[in-house]
């Protein structure tokens, strides 16, 4: 054991609904890492594929735990609260980690100059299980990124590392938001907190199965502008930081309004233009 093992003990949290074929990926990635977790949580949010049989009969030593709200939120927040130790690490059940992610992380930390409680690392991504390349847009960065983290989300749940504490402030994830909610999420932790990156490509992400979350919402800027509004009313956010959020708040207004012209949804039209028309008189 590495005296980092005893500095930063980490439990580890995978939400999971009818994911048998990639959970096994998932946690043979945790359990392989070189830097061993305390605890590993997954939160079975209602599978019906024999999730739960596999789990018991192949994951003896893990905990497991269910969740019958179904929602992605609703299964890590229950992981979380039941966790044992002050860091804690997500993994989708989807996603996956190179052995070495902990062990880096906690040494970034451990190395730091200043002491940070989120450290998120850079990702290979992969579609229909060929690599593909990330736009421009998805470059990953740390330091003080709320900015960056305003129009779209600058961090996956799947890379991070964090301090249990830092929820104290800013509250678990929002359980009514469908999707959006890892956006919502950092975008509150970032608009106070310097966050920690790792350069290493650290994560796995795997996409292109049918029940992708992105894949079943319509027009997500809808829940973006949901968490804008949100922080602008209910964070101290400096003057700065609120212009920043009302301008990309009514840049998003304008896109589904937009949408919603051309799809000849005058309901959608109506009520986002009466956000746009009430932001756009708001002065700080």
């Amino acid at each position: 054991m590495s005296k980092n093992e005893n500095k930063y003990k980490i439990s580890v949290v995978i939400p999971t609904l009818n994911r048998i074929n990639t959970l096994q990926r998932a946690l043979d990635s945790v359990i392989n890492q070189t830097y061993k977790p305390s605890e590993i949580i997954v939160v079975d949010n209602g599978s019906s594929d024999g999730t739960l049989k596999f789990l018991r009969e192949q994951y003896p030593k893990i905990t497991i735990l269910t969740e019958n709200k179904i929602g992605v939120s609703s299964a890590r927040n229950k992981g979380i609260k039941k966790s044992i130790n002050q860091w804690i690490a997500l993994l989708d059940s989807d996603d996956a980690w190179h052995p070495r992610k902990l062990e880096i992380q906690t040494r970034m930390l451990d190395s730091a100059l200043k002491e940070y409680n989120l450290i998120h690392t850079d990702e290979v991504w992969f579609r229909n299980n060929k690599h593909i390349n990330q736009m421009k847009k998805h470059k990953k960065q740390g330091g003080y990124i709320f900015e960056r983290c305003l129009s779209l989300c600058c961090i996956s749940p799947s890379s991070v590392l964090f301090k249990k504490n830092i929820l104290d402030k800013v509250g678990l994830f929002d359980e009514s938001l469908p999707v959006c909610e890892d956006y919502d999420m950092w975008l509150k932790i970032c608009s106070s907190e310097e966050v920690l990156f790792a350069q290493d490509k650290l994560t796995y992400k795997y996409g292109g199965h049918k029940d992708q979350l992105s894949k079943s919402y319509w027009g997500m800027d809808r829940f973006r502008i949901k968490s804008i509004e949100n922080i602008i009313k209910n964070f101290d956010l400096t003057y700065k930081q609120k212009k920043q959020a009302k301008k990309e708040l009514i840049k998003k207004l304008k896109i589904i309004i937009n949408g919603a012209f051309k799809r000849n949804n005058l309901s959608i039209v109506n009520e986002f233009s009466t956000k746009l028309e009430y932001w756009d008189k708001v002065n700080f």
